[in-house]
């Protein structure tokens, strides 16, 4: 284990408002739908998407400080949470008035749900 500084290494996420990633480890490569990696998520207070968006990848979501509201009904999550979206699960837009910190994990793979207690109530019908 290795102690992680939060206060360098992060980059703004082009076409969003205050929100930073800060790679951990992996490659991602959607082109040839490949690979994982693995990234911290800072959203600043008053960070937002604009538009509701989807991938070809799994995606496992850690709240692990803040809170995360949803535009689209004003639904709040507040750390600690997590959420398990498999591929092309709508979400967002989001915003954060508090601003927040994510574990995103995202990768290619051919797997089950699993437990369903954490999947994204937005994941695809043929997913679940």
């Amino acid at each position: 284990m290795f102690a992680l500084d939060m206060t360098e290494g992060w980059e703004p996420v082009p076409g969003l408002k205050g929100i930073f990633i800060k790679p951990l480890s992996g490659e991602l490569d959607e082109s040839s739908q490949k690979g994982f990696r693995t990234r911290c998520v800072r959203v600043e207070p008053g960070g937002e998407t604009f538009e509701p968006f989807s991938h070809d990848y799994w995606e496992e979501v850690f709240i692990l400080e803040g809170e995360l509201t949803a535009k689209a009904d004003g639904s709040t999550v507040t750390a600690p949470a997590y959420v398990l979206r498999p591929p092309h699960t709508p979400h967002g837009p989001l915003i954060s008035e508090t601003g927040c910190t994510l574990l995103e994990v995202q990768y290619f793979a051919e797997r089950a749900i699993g437990m369903r207690a954490h999947l994204d109530p937005q994941a695809p019908e043929s997913a679940a």
